[in-house]
């Protein structure tokens, strides 16, 4: 047997499109896997989440539920009968013909948003409003969202650690202005914890393109709760605007459902080891289990917290969020030097990895690795920072 298989879904260059698939563990009687494991495609049907493909991968332990309609975004997953995402206030995932990006001011994104993770970008992101160095109006967290993508394979590998890979891409193209295609390869391994993304932004235009990205995960209970804290190796964190200002002093720790509550959001960089990777940890009150990202410090220099701990009815959730600006207005990102250029032809690539802890010796672990990286204390300036957040 090939030590590699590999089955292409989606090809619209070739006019292929897969309704249906299904491929698992007992599929391949001659190989000794680890847990048992399938990864399937089918399209989802009612509702507004009507006509949206969805991509599962369950490795044994840890299952994802992939979007290719929804710019390969993860819209949930489950470890161990932990859950991983949050309950939105809309019953997602939302095909993208129903959001209307312009829609309330620039707003209408918030219209489909119920994912695990998505990303936000790739020409921009950060608030609606009119960019003057292109007389563009950018909606809120820009379009890749809502982009379908026209790749879609799977692949495995059938030597340890035996792989299951998801592979998308998805083009983010207008006459007269970028042309951007993100090509993203989401993979676990059999029976692992854990899942990395690694993406690769492509300017597919002979002009040079600016780049935005920002990759919003997502996480509601049970890794949230009252005295749930986020802990990073922080150098330099700053609360967005003065309502984030009054709760600066417990940034890190979390209040339960709070109805009436106003999002609180921290910007932040932080510290990495000698190979620039770094790391945040979301975990519960008593530490009994949390979720960790890691990523790369040099490839996604900015750290977003989002705090919102409203009514589980209106979304009791917080965001950790790498990325490679800080979610202003792109022009004031532009004139702080966060905004990216592409030249033609050119590419960024991103590493991140996620990994589920679900016992308590697990989660000390990882606050053991944060204190070692946490070198200097944190500088934690009381009032939102000139120079990150716009006014």
């Amino acid at each position: 047997m090939a030590e590699e298989q590999h089955w292409l879904l989606t090809d619209i260059a070739a006019d292929l499109w897969t309704e249906r698939f299904h491929v698992s563990s007992g599929d391949f009687s001659g190989i000794r896997f680890p847990a048992s494991w399938f990864v399937s495609k089918r399209t989802l049907h009612g509702g507004r989440r009507d006509g949206v493909e969805l991509v599962e991968v369950h490795n044994g332990t840890l299952t994802l539920s992939i979007l290719p309609t929804r710019g390969m975004g993860l819209w949930r997953g489950e470890y161990r009968g932990l859950r991983l995402g949050w309950q939105a206030p809309i019953r997602g995932p939302v095909h993208p013909q129903w959001v209307h990006l312009m829609d309330r001011a620039g707003l209408g994104w918030l219209d489909g948003f119920d994912e695990w993770m998505c990303r936000c970008g790739l020409h921009s992101n950060g608030p609606p409003g009119h960019d003057p160095h292109t007389g563009e109006f950018l909606p809120l967290h820009g379009r890749i969202a809502n982009q379908p993508a026209h790749y879609l394979a799977v692949r495995l590998s059938c030597q340890p650690p035996y792989w299951l890979e998801v592979h998308g891409r998805v083009q983010e193209t207008t006459l007269f202005f970028s042309h951007l295609e993100l090509r993203s390869r989401i993979r676990t391994a059999v029976g692992a914890a854990w899942l990395e993304i690694e993406d690769e932004v492509v300017n597919l235009s002979d002009r040079a393109a600016e780049l935005e990205l920002l990759y919003h995960w997502n996480f509601g209970p049970p890794f949230l709760e009252q005295g749930s804290r986020v802990v990073a190796p922080v150098r330099e964190l700053a609360p967005r605007n003065a309502h984030a200002a009054a709760g600066v002093a417990s940034w890190e720790t979390y209040a339960g459902p709070t109805a009436g509550f106003v999002e609180q959001v921290y910007f932040a960089e932080l510290l990495a080891d000698s190979t620039r990777r770094t790391l945040a940890l979301l975990h519960n009150s008593n530490q009994e289990r949390g979720v960790v990202l890691r990523f790369r410090q040099d490839q996604l220099p900015r750290f977003i917290v989002w705090k919102h701990t409203a009514a589980v009815e209106d979304g009791y959730v917080t965001g950790l969020e790498p990325a490679t600006n800080f979610p202003n207005f792109k022009a004031f990102e532009r004139h702080h030097g966060r905004v990216l250029t592409l030249p033609p032809h050119g590419q960024y690539r991103t590493w991140l990895r996620m990994d589920v802890l679900d016992h308590r010796d697990a989660v000390r672990s990882v606050l053991t690795e944060i204190a070692r990286l946490q070198t200097v204390p944190p500088t934690i300036h009381p009032q939102p920072h000139p120079d990150w957040c716009q006014p």
